[in-house]
C-alpha cells in the first residue's frame, strides 16, 4: 500500500484534490491492488512494473461484467488508475505507463475552486503569530506559495541560491524540468529573509544541505509534511477543511486576473505549457464577478 498512499498524498498537496475524491480513489486503488493480488498471488510493490495494458482492460471487463458497476463509476475507476500510473512514472518508480494508450472514459472536471483574498489573508495571518523558527518557516512556505503560485512540489525542491532576495524573485523548475524565474512581492521577501537569517540554521543538520524548506530532523520538508502543516493552518484560521495548497495556486491565478493580469503572462507565471490550461481561470473569473454582480446589482435580484 505504500506506493498508493504516496500517490494519495501528492493528490492532496499538488493536485488540491478533495477529502472526498481522495477517499474514493483509495477505495478505487486497493480495489484494484485486490484484483491484481486474487490475478497474480502475492503482491509486493515492484508488481506494479508489470502490469501491462491487458491487465486493465482485463479489470474494466470484470467491473462491468462481473462486478456490474455504472459506467460513470467505472470511469471514475479507470480514471484513477492512470492517475496512479502516471504518478508513478512521473517518480521513477516503473518505466513504462500501461494505461498510455488505454482508450479514455471520461468524467466531468470541475473548475478550480479559489478562495477570496481575504480568506487568505486570514491563513497567512496565522501563520503570523508565532516568532518560533517554525513560524517564521512555516510563513515564508505559505507567503511563497501564494506570493507565486508554484505547485508543491516545486517550492518543496528549491533550493538556497534559487532565492534571489535582492532581486525579488525565485527560480524554479516545472513540469518537463522547465526553468522559470517567479518575482515575488515584498512582504514574501520579507518572511524568506527572515526564515533564511534567523530560522532554517534551527533545522539545519548538515550543513551540505541545500534545500531551502527542511523539516525538524533537518531533511528536505515532504508533500506530506507541507500538507500537514497547510491544514493545521486552515484549522486555526477556521476556513473550510477542503482548502489545501493548491487552492492557494488556483487563488493566485483566479486574483491576478481579477486584477486584469494579462493571461499569457499569468500563464508564465503558472508554468504552463499551453494557454488553454490558463484559461480555465478566466471563467473562474467571470463566474466570480457574475456572482458579484447579481449580489450587488439593486436590479438583479
Amino acid at each position: 500500500m505504500e506506493r498508493i498512499d504516496q500517490f494519495l498524498t501528492f493528490l492532496a498537496a499538488e493536485r488540491g484534490c478533495s477529502e472526498n475524491t481522495i477517499s474514493a480513489y483509495r477505495v478505487d486503488l486497493t480495489q484494484f491492488r485486490e484484483y491484481l493480488q486474487r490475478r497474480y498471488g502475492a503482491f509486493d510493490g515492484g508488481l506494479w512494473g508489470r502490469i501491462e495494458k491487458d491487465d486493465i482492460i482485463a479489470y474494466i471487463m470484470y467491473l462491468k461484467g462481473d462486478r456490474e458497476y455504472a459506467a460513470s463509476t467505472t470511469a471514475r475507476k479507470v480514471a484513477a488508475i492512470r492517475s496512479f500510473f502516471h504518478f508513478l512514472v512521473a517518480e521513477g518508480v516503473i518505466w513504462d505507463d500501461p494505461t498510455a494508450t488505454l482508450d479514455s472514459l471520461r468524467v466531468k472536471k470541475h473548475l478550480p475552486k479559489p478562495i477570496s483574498v481575504e480568506d487568505v489573508n486570514r491563513l497567512l495571518a496565522e501563520s503570523s503569530k508565532s516568532s518560533t523558527p517554525k513560524g517564521m518557516r512555516d510563513r515564508a512556505i505559505l507567503e511563497l506559495l501564494y506570493a507565486t503560485g508554484m505547485r508543491v512540489s516545486e517550492l518543496i525542491s528549491l533550493k538556497v541560491d534559487d532565492a534571489n532576495l535582492a532581486s525579488a524573485s525565485v527560480r524554479c523548475w516545472g513540469k518537463g524540468a522547465k526553468e522559470r524565474v517567479i518575482p515575488v512581492h515584498p512582504r514574501a521577501v520579507a518572511s524568506l529573509r527572515e526564515y533564511l537569517e534567523r530560522a532554517r540554521a534551527h533545522f539545519l543538520r548538515d550543513s551540505d544541505e541545500k534545500t531551502l524548506f527542511l523539516n525538524m530532523r533537518g531533511r528536505p520538508l515532504t508533500r506530506q509534511g507541507l500538507w500537514l502543516i497547510f491544514k493545521d493552518y486552515v484549522e486555526k484560521a477556521g476556513l473550510p477543511p477542503d482548502i489545501t495548497p493548491h487552492t492557494l495556486r488556483h487563488s493566485f491565478a483566479t486574483h491576478m486576473l481579477d486584477r486584469n493580469a494579462d493571461l499569457i503572462n499569468v500563464q508564465k507565471l503558472l508554468g504552463h505549457t499551453s494557454i488553454s490550461t490558463t484559461q480555465v481561470y478566466t471563467r473562474v473569473s467571470s463566474e466570480r464577478l457574475r456572482k458579484v454582480y447579481d449580489e450587488s446589482h439593486p436590479r438583479a435580484k
